[in-house]
């Protein structure tokens, strides 16, 4: 067994126990299921390779040809999975739709799976002489183009989903969905290895490889898609609210602002850690857009920043006082942050200082004023 074979076959095994994991998963069920079939075509695709790389028999090739047409599935799969974690709804048949670049692929290749016995030995032979597979050059660039922008499609779902969970959960950082940037980038890095492949023939870049960058990117998926928290599906249009935004400041915006700063400052509402502005505007006795408006208008952010705000400040309290010895990272949980990594983000962009460094110059401060 060559090299390639081996990587091959341990990229297969460990897409299977990935689709299963994934499958078995009871968080973001329709996503991880939607990503589990794509997980485990990628399996079958690599099984295949691994067998066909150890020994490259006739009665391998038309599976071989037929999995090799499966990247034109990879870039619309991400794209399916992107819209069912985002929306929480299961692909449907209607996302058939979706196979269309996969399906003409196969029909541009229909012919060779209608080769007989001596024609696939003919072809192996040219093959085996320096030859290369048929193809049509203006197919294969719309096929690449088609499954590249299914993963910029995805992309921008992901970012307008973020813009709408950073207006209406405090905890957004928490399913900001950035293992989804970092599956987008291995794919086009991907793709980008097959186009110098195929375009330039690199010597040092082959086929091989591509699909050694496919193991190493399984890999990379099930590390990040095991340790993905629930995602918060977002509202379908039809059940949105159907008020709009006040074009103009709403004479009830004094007494909207008055309310949320007294919630902040007396019940400290901020130091929940999963506080949506449905349940802020529930507790304000006010309209959620109204809410919505004031919080965009008069604090000047949306409402994780308005959030955020309210947290760094209480944190920044905590930290000047000196007789407050916990941790900062328990600072950080009591405020209502969930990780130490977005509390540190958000201090540092408020005071243009770190945590510790904040802490180390107030106790500093407190030591040179205090008696000599």
């Amino acid at each position: 067994m060559n090299a390639w074979s081996l990587v091959f076959l341990i990229g297969a095994a460990q897409a299977a126990l990935l689709a299963l994991a994934l499958w078995r998963r009871p968080v973001n069920v329709p996503a991880n299921r939607t990503l589990a079939v794509w997980i485990a075509v990628i399996g079958f695709d690599l099984a295949v390779k691994s067998l066909y790389f150890r020994e490259s028999s006739l009665d391998l090739l038309k599976l071989y040809r037929l999995v090799g047409l499966f990247p034109f599935l990879y870039g619309s799969a991400f794209y399916l999975y992107v819209r069912t974690l985002t929306q929480g709804r299961a692909p449907g048949l209607r996302d058939g739709i979706h196979l269309l670049g996969f399906v003409v692929a196969l029909a541009a290749n229909a012919q060779w799976f209608l080769m007989d016995r001596a024609q696939m030995q003919a072809f192996l032979a040219d093959l085996a002489a320096g030859g290369y597979w048929p193809g049509w050059p203006w197919l294969d660039v719309l096929l690449f183009a088609y499954s590249l922008s299914y993963v910029v499609a995805g992309l921008v779902r992901v970012r307008r989903y973020r813009r709408e969970l950073l207006q209406r959960r405090s905890d957004a950082d928490r399913m900001s969905l950035h293992w989804i940037d970092a599956m987008a980038v291995s794919q086009i890095v991907i793709w980008c290895i097959a186009v110098a492949q195929w375009q330039l023939h690199i010597p040092w870049i082959d086929y091989p490889l591509i699909y050694g960058a496919v193991v190493a990117w399984v890999f990379v998926v099930g590390y990040l898609s095991l340790s993905q928290v629930a995602v918060a599906a977002q509202v379908p249009p039809a059940e949105e609210p159907t008020t709009e935004l006040p074009a103009a400041d709403d004479p009830r915006f004094a007494e909207v602002e008055a309310r949320l700063t007294q919630l902040m400052e007396r019940e400290h509402l901020y130091t929940e850690p999963a506080l949506t502005i449905g349940q802020l505007a529930k507790r304000s006795g006010y309209p959620e857009y109204l809410v919505s408006a004031v919080i965009n208008r008069r604090f000047a952010g949306n409402f994780w920043d308005y959030i955020n705000r309210q947290r760094i400040e209480a944190a920044r309290a905590c930290l000047a006082d000196a007789g407050d010895t916990r941790t900062i990272l328990d600072i950080a949980y009591a405020c209502g942050f969930t990780s130490k990594s977005t509390f540190n983000a958000a201090f540092k962009k408020q005071l243009a200082l770190t945590p510790s460094m904040y802490r180390q110059a107030q106790a500093s401060a407190v030591a040179e004023s205090g008696p000599r």
